[in-house]
């Protein structure tokens, strides 16, 4: 005997059903898609046709499974969303930076070169956000499959304060003394210095980076702090201003990781009289070099990032 479409219908949706489930099912989904089609052909809807709509109506048998078995058919449902969104925000954030550093740091006391350090550190960061994001996302999917509860309640606390997309007088004030305040270290460290125990005076920086390095890096931030006041001139930032401001800090980047990768950014007497000659191992001096270069990115990439940020957001305002 042939099986009509209602029969393969029915089979179709309670074949995933749990066994105590199928018999129900099938006998309730018969009884409505009989009256549903005898409601048809009384009309004078041929039967052939009224079967085919009552089961169109119904929609995907596997659907109408789910809401028998009431089973979620997304991956992560609204109840876990945000819990599992806000995580995964914060994980990525520190996670893959953190083994991006420590991968760095192995490789160079392992004496590797400028590339391969960075190679294998960018080979295992993006190894470590695939494997943050599947083993987050599969613990929020086990979660939402068993109905376990993360203890996680929203409250009116939680509410963000008020943002204005306009920049105001204390931003510009902030920008421009913080600026100021790092040209002022800068020409400290070149003009005093740091004095150690035999009260000779010694810089930090390289002198050799003066005046042509230092003087560069003084005009970037003569730069930075134009821009802030074009800012506050403005009320906004603007997409326009925000490459400016990566331009700016790509500049500082450059500047820096040249002057690291040269071995020129420190001055040598510093690092005898701070390291060596405190029988400071070898090693620390490369952990010094790889955690500079990892600051200089993470502030001046930071930089761009909050300047392309705040344009959006005033764009969107």
């Amino acid at each position: 005997m042939t099986a009509t479409l209602t029969d393969r219908y029915i089979t179709a949706t309670v074949r995933s059903l749990p066994v105590e489930l199928q018999t129900e099912v099938r006998d309730e989904l018969r009884a409505s898609i009989g009256d549903a089609v005898d409601a048809r052909t009384e009309n004078g809807e041929p039967l052939e046709h009224a079967e085919r709509a009552v089961l169109t109506e119904l929609g995907d048998p596997g659907i109408l499974a789910a809401s028998y078995a009431d089973r979620p058919l997304h991956l992560i449902g609204p109840t876990f969303y945000l819990t599992w969104w806000r995580l995964l925000k914060l994980l990525l954030a520190i996670v893959p930076a953190c083994a991006f550093g420590g991968v760095a740091i192995a490789q160079a006391l392992t004496g590797a070169g400028v590339g391969e350090i960075i190679g294998e550190a960018i080979a295992v960061a993006l190894s470590v956000v695939v494997h943050v994001s599947f083993w987050t996302t599969l613990v929020f999917f086990v979660l939402e499959r068993t109905g376990a509860d993360t203890g996680v309640r929203w409250n009116v606390d939680q509410l963000p304060e008020e943002s204005h997309a306009g920049t105001g007088r204390a931003d510009l004030i902030a920008s421009l003394v913080m600026l100021a305040l790092f040209a002022g270290l800068l020409l400290w460290d070149q003009l005093r210095g740091w004095v150690p125990s035999d009260g000779a005076p010694l810089s930090i920086l390289n002198p050799e980076l003066w005046p042509w390095g230092i003087g560069a890096l003084i005009v970037l931030l003569v730069a930075e702090a134009d821009l802030a006041l074009a800012v506050f001139a403005r009320g906004r930032w603007t997409m326009r201003l925000a490459w400016i401001n990566a331009g700016i800090a790509v500049c500082v980047m450059s500047l820096g990781l040249t002057a690291l990768g040269r071995g020129v950014l420190y001055n040598p007497r510093f690092v005898d009289e701070v390291f060596v000659s405190n029988g400071v191992d070898s090693d620390a001096v490369i952990v010094l070099a790889v955690l500079s270069g990892i600051a200089i990115v993470g502030v001046t990439v930071g930089d761009m990032v909050d300047g392309w940020r705040k344009a959006a957001r005033a764009r969107t305002a």
